[in-house]
């Protein structure tokens, strides 16, 4: 496996190049888990469910199934190869809220270590699945 790169399971403080990855939902409500701390402590902007506000970029999580949310994570990745100054800390992303397992939402960021995206860091979770398969 490649070189791990892992995201703290506490973000309570970002550094200027850092921006905090997290679940959404389309309409931009961030009302709760991941997303609350988003808008409340790194400038998620209410009614912004997509992309990167702040030193936030929001993956949306609640509309749909696991399927719904590939598109999104693959957008995000452009987005991160395409501004390799930023460093993308990634949360457990719909594993909170929207109810997903971490066995199911790990294998959508699996390209960010095949691909040898080095301005991801993930989950030591979502680690743990690439290790057991």
């Amino acid at each position: 496996m490649k070189k791990k790169r892992i995201s703290s399971n506490w973000i309570t403080h970002l550094a200027r190049n850092e921006i905090f990855v997290f679940g959404s939902n389309l309409a931009g409500y961030h009302g709760g888990g991941a997303a609350a701390i988003a808008h409340k402590n790194f400038g998620a902007v209410w009614g912004q469910g997509v992309g990167l506000h702040g030193q936030t970029y929001a993956i949306p999580t609640m509309q749909g199934g696991v399927e719904t949310i590939k598109p999104y994570v693959d957008d995000f990745f452009l987005f991160a190869k395409a501004n390799v100054e930023l460093k993308f800390l990634v949360t457990e992303i719909g594993c909170g809220i929207a109810g997903f397992t971490v066995e199911e939402i790990a294998p959508l960021f699996h390209k960010a270590i095949e691909d040898d995206i080095e301005n991801v860091y993930l989950p030591e979770s979502f680690y743990e699945v690439y290790e057991t398969k």
